[in-house]
């Protein structure tokens, strides 16, 4: 049975204008300087120089009236053939327009060297080889992961031969060019677990009784070494604390990922600031990196054709569609400098903010004077939503006298102290960080008596927080803390 409804519906939408605005809030300085390039090359009516006020240079009523015109004004001095392209009139080219490109997964600048699998194979290369055990060294090249390792079986590596390559190689074959890769540089390359990396590195060191005996922990007793049950390796191997001290000592100096940053492009991450944080006398002063301030105005040239317009009296359809070209390359322009000032103003508002709210570390860069903090605090302070607060702080960094500082790293949750104010939970990790330093290694403090310790400096913490912060902080148990 048909029936008819009448529904009411309220629906918020984001125009093109707020749409840009988000996208080049949440980049960071890097990739703005290359979103305005791009910008430069498609828009003619952007152009790099002082601004100029955009509603002086045309009005929307100049530019809304095209009525219908006839074939005399070709003797005018614009050349409609230079801004009339039928593969631009596409509309407003944003951020994202390009189909396919995620601008997520645009990098920072990177750093190309020579890679790991280079370095192998040149090394390989100096080898007396036949061409099928060349053939072998370069499939077991390739299988060596971002931490230097060959965890692949070699019964896999065969098949991938046979399927591949057409090689018949038994798994002795396979291993006798393994053993000789395990001789390049860097020491514990292609190794197929750790014990085994770590003992190709100390094959290469003096024979001595203390490498001896490290050699003989990682062949017979890998896992107590692990659990660091150090009384039982001193029973089952009869030797002094002091022989085996020195033992460990070496086998915790040897690389663990011989591989490095991995057989693929080094990378370097370029942290850019966008922020300049000075202390002149006690007197903190902000600036946006110029990079972040760039200098853009609208073409005066493009501005002056509606004049040239308005001032004929004779208009043709081509030179409608000519105009309206030059309008929306206008508007794009104005649109784009606008997203860009309230960028700025947006950024600068958060971090003044920022810096109201920690103020004594940013005179004294002691991170125990950091105050709690969270994205809500510099949203209300602001008077802007908690998601653009967030898009700030998650890409934009500040410069300091102290370092260089990402945003999120000034924010933190709040604990409870005895006095009845908040302590910032950075405060108390930088605190328990203090405290693990201070420890004896031989006996090293277990969370249980790290809280007793805390409470009794007045902050009300649980175990299980200072479990979280502790893993938070990369500290292994008190177990795996424990030297000789």
């Amino acid at each position: 049975m048909q029936r008819l409804d009448l529904r009411q519906l309220l629906q918020q939408k984001l125009s093109p204008q707020q749409i840009q605005f988000i996208k080049l809030l949440q980049i960071p300085t890097a990739e703005l300087e290359m979103r305005i390039k791009e910008e430069l090359e498609v828009n003619p009516a952007l152009e790099e120089g002082n601004d100029e006020p955009a509603e002086d240079l045309y009005s929307e009523s100049e530019s809304d009236d095209y009525g219908d015109t006839d074939d005399d004004y070709g003797k005018d001095d614009i050349d409609l053939n230079d801004y009339l392209h039928d593969d631009e009139i596409s509309g407003y080219k944003m951020q994202g327009d390009r189909g396919g490109e995620d601008e997520d997964d645009r990098e920072m600048p990177i750093a190309v060297a020579s890679t790991l699998t280079d370095q192998l194979l040149d090394q390989l290369g100096f080898l007396d080889l036949d061409d099928k055990q060349h053939t072998i060294g370069m499939q077991l090249i390739g299988s060596i992961d971002n931490d230097g390792y060959i965890r692949r079986e070699l019964s896999s590596i065969a098949n991938d031969l046979a399927f591949s390559q057409n090689i018949d190689a038994s798994e002795e074959e396979i291993e006798e060019v393994l053993h000789m890769i395990q001789t390049f540089d860097p020491a514990g390359i292609a190794a197929r677990d750790l014990p085994e990396c770590l003992l190709l590195q100390l094959h290469r060191r003096d024979q001595d009784e203390t490498t001896i005996l490290a050699e003989r922990i990682l062949e017979d007793a890998f896992d107590e070494f692990t659990k660091k049950h150090y009384q039982k390796i001193q029973s089952k191997f009869g030797v002094s604390e002091d022989a085996l001290k020195k033992a460990v000592d070496i086998i915790t100096k040897l690389n663990p990922k011989p591989g490095g940053a991995g057989a693929g492009m080094t990378r370097i991450q370029y942290i850019i600031p966008d922020f300049i944080l000075t202390n002149n006398n006690g007197q903190l002063e902000l600036s946006l990196n110029s990079r972040n301030a760039p200098d853009l105005r609208i073409s005066r040239s493009y501005a002056d054709m509606f004049d040239a317009y308005e001032k004929s009296d004779k208009k043709d359809k081509k030179l409608k569609e000519t105009v309206a070209f030059v309008k929306q390359k206008l508007d794009a322009a104005k649109w784009f400098i606008d997203a860009i000032r309230q960028r700025q103003n947006t950024l600068l508002r958060t971090m003044e903010s920022i810096i109201k709210y920690q103020h004594d570390f940013f005179l004294e860069g002691d991170e125990s004077l950091l105050r709690p903090m969270i994205l809500k605090d510099i949203a209300e302070d602001i008077g802007m939503d908690i998601s653009t607060v967030s898009r700030v702080a998650n890409s934009k960094a500040v410069q300091t006298e102290f370092g260089i500082y990402p945003l999120k790293y000034f924010f933190s949750e709040g604990i409870a102290t005895d006095s009845g104010e908040d302590a910032s939970s950075r405060e108390v990790k930088h605190i328990l960080k203090e405290i693990i330093e201070g420890e004896s290694k031989r006996k090293p403090l277990s969370d249980e008596k790290i809280e007793q310790i805390l409470n009794e400096k007045g902050y009300n913490i649980a175990r299980r927080t200072v479990a979280k912060y502790r893993e938070q902080l990369n500290i292994p148990v008190a177990r795996l803390r424990k030297e000789l």
